[in-house]
């Protein structure tokens, strides 16, 4: 876990910080050559500079994003936002379904619209794969 990474973990509530570090091992194992930050305040993993998943603290719950989710197909996952993301959100560890994450994360990896370059394409999205 990066510098970074362990401070936005360490000041989160222990029942918050119990559900970031299972997502935290999780994502990491599932996506080993992603690159791993905090961006816009929260840890996000990338692929080739894309962002692919990442979760944050939210009021009353720990949100996962899924910046391509609404391509899952997956009835787990909520649209967000006026793109493809979708999200699930915890308020408790034992809510995780590890195999549906897990399920989720190699979907993450096959099925991305191109985030990164959105701002260049005036909010236009692309498939990559």
């Amino acid at each position: 876990m990066n510098k970074d990474v362990a401070i936005y973990h360490k000041e989160l509530a222990p029942e918050d910080r119990e559900i970031c570090d299972l997502l935290f091992d999780t994502i990491s194992n599932a996506l080993p050559d992603a690159e791993n930050k905090v961006w816009h305040a929260h840890p996000v993993w990338f692929i080739e500079g894309n962002p692919i998943v990442g979760y944050d603290k939210l009021k009353n719950c720990v949100r996962l994003l899924f910046w391509s989710g609404q391509s899952f197909d997956e009835e787990g996952l909520q649209p967000e936002g006026k793109f493809k993301a979708a999200e699930a959100r915890y308020t408790s560890v034992d809510e995780i379904n590890i195999k549906d994450l897990k399920r989720w994360l190699k979907k993450a990896k096959t099925i991305q619209w191109d985030y990164k370059n959105i701002v260049k394409r005036k909010g236009v999205l692309e498939r990559l794969m």
